[in-house]
């Protein structure tokens, strides 16, 4: 489902609970403070969540070709999903379209 920045503000309680997925559309400038939002609000229905950016998985393998901040930036990656392993949302912020996308993944 995609929907707007101010229907996801009306609604986002809604496709917590009924563990929805969806994407946010618009968000140019605001992404960061929009996935923040989310992960908050995530939280605070006691639920995990990991926060990443999309094509940042590339960006670091052709960082591993250049070298020792590809390596610092893998094990950064690294450290992080080990954190976040197995949340109840993924939240996916896509720089490139101005979009979030945000995914249940516990169902069973």
């Amino acid at each position: 489902m995609s929907i707007s920045y101010d229907e996801m503000i009306g609604s986002l309680d809604d496709l917590l609970d009924k563990k929805q997925d969806f994407e946010v559309f618009g968000l140019s400038g605001r992404i960061g403070d929009t996935a923040t939002f989310i992960e908050g609000n995530i939280e605070k229905k006691g639920m995990t969540c990991r926060v990443y950016t999309v094509g940042r998985s590339a960006a670091m393998a052709a960082g591993l070709l250049s070298g020792v901040a590809g390596v610092a930036a893998a094990v950064g990656i690294a450290a992080h999903n080990l954190a976040t392993y197995d949340p109840d949302y993924e939240i996916g912020k896509n720089l490139a379209n101005n979009t979030i996308r945000v995914v249940y993944r516990k169902r069973k």
